[in-house]
């Protein structure tokens, strides 16, 4: 049974089922992608302050925020592209909810995409407050299959770390 739900789970959600459930189960190819390679090479160079890759926890969920603004209560995520702009929005207020929980109003977050030289604001609403619950328990649901969902042949697939495992 799955303890603890991570951005990363939140982001695999809305990727592919199939990823999520590898990685909550310890099927881990992300060392051998160049792609991530170059997203953590991007984050990492996007901000030189001291207070790169913070981890928060609560009781069942835990994140890494790329850079958190504490006097401006802002969360800054960044990311090498806008192709999944959805998975990112919603990483983002999940990131949001956490520091709800742990106390922190008022909290907003800033998704930045260098190569694009764009930004894109996030909120947290009432409404999402609401999926967010629910994306969770789908994912525990996920995570506890006895084997993992199907592929979804998606363009996206023949770029993934997970390919050789999902179609060869």
């Amino acid at each position: 049974m799955i303890k603890t739900i991570s951005g990363t789970m939140i982001g695999y959600y809305f990727h592919c089922r199939r990823h999520l459930w590898m990685f909550a189960n310890s099927i881990n190819m992300e060392q051998n992608s160049e792609a991530v390679a170059v997203g953590k090479f991007i984050s990492e160079s996007s901000y030189s302050r001291v207070e790169h890759d913070i981890p928060i926890s609560t009781e069942d969920e835990e994140i890494v925020l790329d850079f958190y603004d504490a006097k401006a209560k802002t969360i800054h995520e960044v990311k090498k592209s806008d192709k999944m702009e959805d998975l990112h929005l919603w990483q983002v207020k999940f990131y949001i909810s956490v520091l709800e929980r742990k106390g922190i109003e008022g909290v907003k977050g800033l998704i930045d995409y260098p190569k694009l030289k764009q930004n894109l604001s996030v909120e947290l609403s009432d409404a999402d407050r609401i999926k967010l619950r629910e994306i969770k328990a789908e994912i525990k649901s996920i995570v506890e299959l006895k084997v993992p969902p199907a592929t979804v042949n998606a363009p996206f697939c023949k770029n993934c770390s997970y390919y050789d495992l999902c179609y060869i």
